[in-house]
């Protein structure tokens, strides 16, 4: 049976859109009510079914199990070691769609080049990308740059504090701003990634909408410590609670599990494409042959290049694998012989930091022992 916390966050009108019209008038005039909202008493989960079964007993108790488990296996990780909203915007934004190994020794790395969000608006786009390469989907650092300046420009320098204004610069969504304004604010609103989802899908074990896993979401968050709540589901998610084969023997919460397994949660990964792709290598006099993609193009615009050549070429200087979401690629480089393309140019070695080049290129040239 659903017992009313009042330690529950209310929910919002966007999460009861597809209720009745009714309970929409109701909500509303509550959340208008001064008097409404001083009554200890008055329960809005009574206007829409319950999603969270939790009694505030049993709540408490899943809180507190889940922080306890946090503050003793958490990861020891660079930008859990400040509050500073900078440092984690920057960590939210490399970490959309990359591994944590990845981007470990990166993030160390573009800290010392850009150490506040001052100095980053005042780099040039083409630095902020240079020191991007290799982590993939580079839109999130020209957002990060453009959202930079915006701070700067209209703020002085001072981050926004909640996440309804975060949401309002370029590239920060729902998720980033929710983590930013809980972690660095512990404003008490709760996020959903990919490791939250899961969690919640095997707790449970049922597949909800986007909506309803938001709800659920914000009505288990600890108010108190929101920040580091959000940061042990995603953490639970990530360490534990695994998309194939859950870890459920560690799990702090197992004993609120429905699913005690992979459950409804388990999905199977969409099978890896398979392609080869060749590249042409040249040097010359302490340069080396790239060519610029167009500013134009969708993926990767501006962005340096060794130029393709014909696949069916002699043995190549050596192969590497290279992955992109769900496509495989088996790279050849050949040694780049004949006429270079219009286009191409010979860049100095000693040029190539400050250039924004392909992560693939990287690889390569690292490959080729022609940078480090």
């Amino acid at each position: 049976m659903f017992q009313w916390c009042r330690t529950s966050v209310r929910p919002t009108l966007l999460s009861l859109r597809s209720r009745k019209p009714s309970a929409l008038r109701r909500l509303k005039a509550f959340q208008d009510s001064e008097s409404n909202s001083r009554n200890p008493n008055y329960n809005p989960f009574s206007l829409m079914q319950p999603i969270v079964q939790f009694s505030c007993l049993r709540l408490g108790r899943f809180r507190n199990s889940l922080l306890a488990w946090y503050d003793e296996n958490r990861r020891d990780l660079p930008w859990r070691k400040s509050r500073d909203p900078y440092r984690i915007w920057i960590s939210e934004i490399m970490l959309q769609q990359t591994r944590v190994a990845a981007v470990l020794p990166r993030y160390e790395q573009f800290m010392r080049r850009f150490p506040s969000v001052g100095d980053l608006a005042a780099a040039e786009v083409t630095t902020v990308l240079a020191e991007w390469s290799g982590l993939g989907y580079y839109h999130r650092a020209r957002n990060l740059h453009a959202a930079a300046k915006v701070i700067v420009a209209e703020n002085g320098g001072a981050f926004p504090n909640t996440a309804e204004s975060l949401r309002k610069l370029p590239g920060i969504g729902r998720y980033t701003a929710a983590a930013i304004a809980s972690i660095a604010f512990n404003e008490p609103i709760a996020v959903l990634d990919g490791n939250v989802g899961r969690v919640l899908r095997r707790m449970f074990n049922r597949i909800h909408s986007n909506r309803e896993s938001w709800a659920e979401a914000q009505a288990l968050i600890a108010p108190e410590r929101a920040g580091d709540f959000n940061q042990a589901m995603m953490e639970l998610g990530a360490t534990v609670c695994l998309p194939n084969e859950p870890l459920c023997t560690q799990c702090p919460i197992r004993k609120f599990c429905r699913a005690q397994g992979p459950g409804i949660a388990h999905r199977r990964k969409p099978p890896q494409q398979k392609l080869s792709i060749s590249y042409g290598l040249a040097t010359r006099r302490g340069a080396v042959l790239l060519l610029q993609r167009s500013p134009r193009e969708s993926l990767m615009p501006a962005m340096w290049e060794l130029p393709k050549v014909d696949s069916s070429l002699d043995q190549p200087l050596f192969t590497l694998r290279h992955s992109i979401t769900i496509t495989d690629f088996t790279v050849n480089v050949h040694e780049y012989s004949g006429a270079p393309p219009a286009s191409a140019k010979w860049i100095r070695l000693s040029r190539l930091p400050e250039l924004p080049l392909t992560g693939l290129t990287k690889k390569i040239l690292r490959k080729a022992n022609i940078i480090e």
